[in-house]
C-alpha cells in the first residue's frame, strides 16, 4: 500500500517520524497502521528477493513488525525508522533461507549466474481496459521471471535501487556494502536481463511485486492482533 493514498485516522501528514514512533511505542493503533501501510511493500520485496516465496516473503514481513514493535525502545533513531525495518526483514528472511538449505553469503558475488526456481508473483487484479491490463500482466510476470532469475547479490540491489528508488548511499547502508559494489552490482543485474525485457518494464516496473489492498489490510490486522490491539 503506497502511504500517501490515505493517512491512518488521528494522525496529521505533518506528524514527525519521531512523534510517530513515540505514538507506536504506547501502541497507538493509528501510528501502528500507518508504520506498517509505508513500509509493507519495501518488506515485502525485500524478503522476497530472498526467499522467492510470496508465502514466506508474508511471514517474514509479519514476523518483522511483530518483532520491532515490540523492541521499539530499542530503536536509537541512528537510521531511519524504513532502514532499520528492512534490516530486521532482511536478516529474518536470511535466517530462513539458511534453515532450509546450505546458505551461501548473499553478499558474495557468484562465479556464474545461478539456475533461480521461477515462482509466480502475485498480480494486480484487472481494472480498466481488459487489453491493457492483460497486456501489461504479461509484461509484469516477464519482469518479475527476469529479476526472480538474477543471482541473489544482483538482484538485491536491483530491487533496492531500481524497484524500490533508493539511492546508492542507501543501498550501500542498507545491504552492508560499499557504494561502488552497488554501482558494480546494479550495472551487472541490468546487463544480466535481456535487453528486450528491460525496454518492457519502465512503465510497469513500479507495479511490479505488488502488496496493496487485501493483503496489506490483512497483514496489518494479522500484526495488530498478535499485538493485543
Amino acid at each position: 500500500m503506497n502511504p500517501r493514498q490515505r493517512t491512518a485516522p488521528g494522525i496529521s501528514a505533518r506528524t514527525s517520524e519521531a512523534e510517530l514512533i513515540d505514538r507506536a511505542r504506547a501502541r497507538d493503533e493509528a501510528a501502528l497502521r500507518l508504520i506498517m501501510q509505508a513500509n509493507n511493500r519495501r518488506l515485502y520485496r525485500l524478503a522476497r528477493g530472498i526467499l522467492r516465496s510470496d508465502s514466506e516473503a508474508e511471514d517474514v514481513v509479519q514476523e518483522t513488525y511483530v518483532r520491532a514493535f515490540t523492541h521499539l525502545d530499542g530503536f536509537r533513531g541512528e537510521s531511519g525508522l524504513s532502514t532499520w525495518l528492512s534490516r530486521i526483514a532482511i536478516n529474518e528472511a536470511l535466517g530462513r533461507a539458511r534453515g532450509r538449505k546450505s546458505h551461501v553469503e548473499w553478499g558474495a558475488l557468484p562465479e556464474a549466474t545461478l539456475n533461480a526456481e521461477i515462482i509466480q508473483f502475485p498480480l494486480s487484479s484487472a481494472l480498466g481496459d481488459p487489453e491493457k491490463s492483460m497486456a501489461q500482466r504479461e509484461i509484469q510476470r516477464v519482469v518479475e521471471h527476469a529479476v526472480d532469475e538474477l543471482p541473489e547479490a544482483f538482484r538485491m540491489v536491483f530491487i533496492a535501487r531500481v524497484m524500490e528508488g533508493m539511492n546508492v548511499e542507501e543501498t550501500a547502508e542498507l545491504l552492508g556494502v560499499k557504494p561502488e559494489t552497488v554501482k558494480t552490482r546494479l550495472h551487472r543485474a541490468r546487463t544480466m536481463l535481456r535487453e528486450n525485457v528491460e525496454k518492457k518494464i519502465g512503465p510497469v516496473m513500479m507495479d511490479a511485486f505488488p502488496f496493496a489492498g487485501q493483503r496489506c489490510e490483512r497483514l496489518t490486522e494479522a500484526v495488530l492482533r498478535r499485538l493485543g490491539i
